[in-house]
């Protein structure tokens, strides 16, 4: 379980600086935190939910962390403009008896966009090979 204040590490921004957040609001399998010291008129979101479909062997849970962040236009000053991003976890639950396979997967992934093969530093600047094409829209 999260705790309520997200204000130690926990979450960087590209130049590694630590960004605050608090719980704004727990529904069901869903919580949202917003940042501490954002402006009203640009909501910095970040957005934690779960959902299971299926019985049995055949229970899938779909899990997903999404960041969403309104910032002003740089091209005119005016503008509110949201950036998303978002990572998915699809798992067969119902099918494993351990989460081993579940965590390689999600931890290849981590890897993959936080790094960029030479040493295992993370990634913050988003120069990781993951991030980097996901920012440039690079293959």
């Amino acid at each position: 379980m999260l705790s309520n204040s997200l204000n130690t590490n926990e979450i960087k921004n590209a130049a590694g600086t630590e960004v605050e957040f608090q719980s704004l609001s727990l529904t069901g399998r869903q919580r949202v935190f917003g940042q501490i010291t954002e402006q009203p008129s640009l909501p910095h979101r970040l957005t934690v939910s779960h959902q299971e479909s299926g019985k049995g062997m055949t229970t899938r849970r779909r899990s997903a962390i999404r960041i969403d962040k309104t910032v002003v236009s740089t091209r005119d000053d005016l503008t509110p403009v949201t950036i998303s991003a978002y990572v998915v976890l699809d798992a067969p639950v119902g099918a494993l008896d351990e989460n081993t396979e579940i965590a390689n997967t999600l931890a290849e992934l981590m890897s993959f966009l936080a790094s960029d093969g030479s040493n295992t530093t993370i990634k913050y600047d988003c120069t990781g090979n993951g991030a980097s094409v996901l920012l440039n829209g690079g293959l």
